[in-house]
């Protein structure tokens, strides 16, 4: 079964907590902090794999994590860091942020590694807060949450040239002939039910990727008919190679049939409009109405558009036109990539990277976000440099300020996380 689009939700994994300890030895009487630090969480890592062809195996498991880091321990013991997740998906899977649809990496580089999913960083042991006033911390920092995200992969083709056209007007057999691909292949409408591609050598070190598109109907666009499942596969193609039925025998028009694909092609996709088109006239060997085809071809030369009469079921002018194509190409610009629309590393925190937002509900002035809930959750409030600690992080990431802009009061409620306290001045 073909699948080409996926929803799947990634997380990294958790960075560990950091140790509270202090070295206790015989003999030696202080011995002082040893708290050692947690280990980063693992990321969320995808690659390209050359052997996969469609996003199958994301239609069952739909959530994927990396693996947590492990909390330090005393004696300066780090905290084991969490394996990453590693996700193989096609060559040419575009991933896009569910939320904002927006392009995050296009992976159609099979040597290159994407991390989606940063995993969250370790938590400092106490060893880290000591100081020559501070000889005895007895707190330590929690680590930080990995990345959470849901995304939506889209498998788009990694082909040169791209087959168009109604169903059944030989685009199958096209590719059948000049590549060595073996799609299914039958005398009526929508035989094709997946894309299909292949590799067409011209022999002297000359090829391409030929793809060929199922059936396009009239309103694919908005969704009517198979052709609106496998438009996102001609995006990136350099060249069409329009395929049009020219024999006359199902009563079709050929004129209205180029048009009406190329409609729909451009209220898809506006730059499908300046895509380089060759039209192939196909089944000339069984015209069936001469004055048709006749005006088919004068009304392409008075458009400037170059025609090639071919006949896909004798292989007649095929070869003719897979060379003009190969020519076509040398002329253009690789394969195109989709420049990513969103930064990750920039978008972790909403608000402007402060690592907390803020927002009132009655009395209480509700923090949120993953850096000032890992600060409070690191709080021992049994232990007066710790409160200091973390009274020091609220003054000096503004949010003292920021509450009191939003006009706090003596008493007033603060929820950070599962921590709750009255604000006191």
């Amino acid at each position: 079964m073909f699948v080409d689009k996926a929803k799947i939700l990634i997380k990294a994994g958790n960075g560990g907590n950091g140790s509270i300890s202090f070295r206790r030895e015989k003999y030696i009487a202080a011995g002082g902090p040893d708290g050692g630090d947690g280990g980063n969480g693992g990321n969320v890592v995808f690659k390209v794999d050359l052997g996969m062809t469609t996003l199958m195996d994301f239609k069952y498991k739909r959530k994927y994590s990396a693996e947590s880091g492990s909390d330090g321990a005393g004696r300066h013991k780090k905290g084991k860091r969490g394996s990453d997740t590693v996700i193989s998906v096609p060559q040419g899977t575009v991933v896009r942020d569910a939320e904002s649809n927006r392009i995050i990496a296009d992976l159609s580089d099979p040597e290159k590694t994407v991390i989606l999913a940063k995993g969250g960083s370790g938590g400092w042991g106490n060893a880290h807060f000591a100081t020559a006033v501070r000889q005895t911390p007895n707190f330590a920092k929690n680590g930080l949450p990995g990345d959470e995200r849901e995304i939506v992969l889209e498998l788009k083709l990694l082909a040169d040239v791209g087959l168009v056209g109604f169903p059944n007007v030989g685009k199958s057999t096209i590719l059948s002939i000049t590549t060595k691909a073996d799609p299914k292949i039958a005398n009526y409408h929508f035989t094709t039910l997946e894309p299909n591609l292949g590799v067409a050598d011209l022999g002297d070190g000359r090829s391409f990727v030929l793809a060929d598109i199922p059936g396009i109907i009239e309103g694919a666009s908005e969704g009517v008919g198979l052709g609106h499942e496998f438009l996102r596969h001609i995006e990136r193609t350099r060249v069409l190679i329009h395929v049009v039925d020219v024999s006359g025998i199902e009563g079709r028009n050929p004129i209205e049939d180029f048009d009406i694909i190329n409609k729909e092609l451009s209220e898809y996709d506006m730059s499908l409009e300046d895509r380089p088109q060759i039209v192939a006239a196909n089944k000339t060997d069984i015209i069936t109405d001469a004055d048709a085809y006749k005006a088919f071809l004068d009304e392409m030369e008075n458009r400037g558009i170059e025609v090639f009469e071919i006949s896909a079921a004798t292989n007649k002018g095929v070869s003719a036109l897979m060379m003009r194509v190969y020519e076509e190409l040398l002329k253009l610009p690789p394969v195109i990539v989709f420049e990513p629309e969103m930064d990750i590393e920039e978008d972790i925190f909403e608000d402007d990277t402060k690592g907390y937002t803020i927002r009132r509900e009655n009395n209480s002035y509700i923090i949120e976000g993953p850096w000032i809930e890992a600060v409070g959750g690191s709080v021992n409030f049994s232990d007066r440099e710790s409160l200091q600690y973390f009274q020091r992080m609220l003054l000096k990431r503004g949010v003292i300020e920021e509450l009191v802009e939003m006009g706090i009061k003596e008493n007033d409620n603060v929820i950070i996380g599962d921590l709750e306290f009255d604000f006191i001045f």
